[in-house]
């Protein structure tokens, strides 16, 4: 980790390894394929061996609260960001346009500003980065993931014609 001081403003640089990545997602148990540049590491997870869709469902159908409230992470459903952390997720498609359900792309960014925390108001560093992507992949895999609105991404399980809130 590095500090880097750009005018009044400083940045975080993460210097996540590769390796540490693949390990993290071959003991999570799924295929993945990493692309890494400068400023992000993006990653296609690939749960394809699974029987049910990723658990990314929509936290404002009633029908969810089940797991809504055993959630750890949330989705903003226009931006991708999964909350309080260095990580945005997107839906996969195929070459048709559509949703694949046992597929995600995860983008962690490796340029944070200074005052970035963590839940539990942590300041972040590798190791953390690392643990919370171990734990949000074991979460699209067995406990849930909110989405909190939906824009661009949608719910992969659940009820998936559910009316779209405020439209």
């Amino acid at each position: 980790m590095q500090v880097l001081q750009a005018g009044d403003r400083k940045l975080v640089l993460l210097e996540l390894d590769r390796e540490t990545v693949e390990n993290i997602l071959k003991q999570a148990g799924v295929q993945h394929r990493i692309d890494d540049s400068p400023r992000s590491m993006s990653i296609d997870v690939l749960a394809a061996d699974r029987g049910a869709p990723l658990l990314l469902f929509d936290a404002s159908d009633p029908s969810n609260t089940g797991w809504f409230s055993r959630c750890q992470f949330y989705v903003d459903g226009t931006s991708g960001a999964v909350l309080q952390t260095p990580i945005a997720l997107s839906n996969l498609r195929d070459q048709h346009g559509r949703m694949l359900p046992h597929s995600v792309h995860l983008q962690i960014a490796k340029e944070l500003p200074a005052n970035f925390r963590l839940p539990g108001k942590q300041p972040v560093n590798e190791q953390m980065v690392y643990a919370v992507l171990y734990n949000f992949v074991n979460a699209l895999l067995n406990t849930g993931v909110g989405l909190c609105g939906r824009s661009v991404i949608q719910p992969l399980t659940g009820r998936l014609d559910a009316p779209m809130r405020g439209k």
